[in-house]
């Protein structure tokens, strides 16, 4: 399981403490909650066509599932292997791609039936996984996104993620929303949003406070789960082993 250091994260914040500081800082407001499973490790969540998507980490719990939002109910899911340690999830047409922790792998599912119908290569680590309508974003806990091809999962880009020059690394789970990559920082209460273009994070949203109106029963229990509703523009966010998924609204920066 991985394990934050905490001087790491800290270091994260002090790096560039005024840069940090003059971003626009969104934030929230709780609009409705709905159930979320408490022993779900979230590692990748998607709302698609009226349904929630979330792929699940930890080994010998790892998978994906399909279910409703209202209740929770699961349709239908994939368990891994014990061996897997299951990271992000993202539908491409009818297609599910969920990353594996350092296995190297890609699991490719059917969207209908969750049958596996291929695998990829993955070099780095996976956590995070995103797609702007034409290439898959991967995060691997670095302060690098990498855009690759769908059908080969080969990388034609990368690019680094910064606060004026200074690194942004521990991106975790990915959600790409209207024009911008939206990236949870881990063990952090921040998601920062990402110009794809360059790199460069424009916002943040700071949700502290979140986790304190859910049940948690583990120290990794953490904000980790973005998921947008690009029909209905409803913003839905959740953390690991948390017992909700909330609809937010975000309060613009002062």
């Amino acid at each position: 399981m991985k394990i934050a250091s905490s001087l790491l994260i800290t270091l994260l914040f002090l790096l560039s403490p005024t840069a940090w500081a003059q971003l626009p800082t969104y934030g929230y407001e709780v609009v409705n909650r709905y159930p979320h499973d408490p022993l779900s490790f979230t590692q990748g969540l998607l709302y698609h066509q009226g349904f929630l998507y979330e792929g699940t980490g930890r080994n010998g719990q790892s998978l994906v599932k399909k279910s409703t939002l209202e209740d929770g109910d699961t349709i239908i899911s994939k368990h891994l292997s014990n061996r897997y340690f299951g990271e992000g999830i993202q539908i491409v047409g009818d297609k599910i791609y969920q990353l594996t922790w350092q296995s190297h792998m890609v699991f490719v599912y059917d969207k209908e039936t969750f049958e596996q119908v291929g695998n990829f290569y993955n070099p780095t680590e996976g956590w995070g996984l995103a797609y702007d309508g034409s290439e898959l974003i991967l995060s691997d806990g670095s302060d690098k996104l990498y855009f690759l091809d769908p059908e080969t999962f080969v990388s034609s880009r990368k690019i680094d993620v910064t606060i004026d020059g200074k690194a942004v690394s521990q991106l975790n789970e990915l959600e790409f929303i209207n024009g911008e990559i939206w990236a949870n920082i881990w063990h952090t209460d921040y998601i920062v949003r990402i110009d794809p273009s360059n790199g460069e994070v424009n916002s943040l949203v700071d949700l502290t406070g979140l986790s304190e109106q859910t049940a948690r029963s583990d120290s990794e229990a953490v904000l980790n789960g973005i998921a947008y509703d690009e029909v209905g523009g409803r913003l839905f966010v959740t953390g690991k082993l948390w017992s909700d998924i909330f609809e937010i609204e975000l309060i613009d920066p002062p």
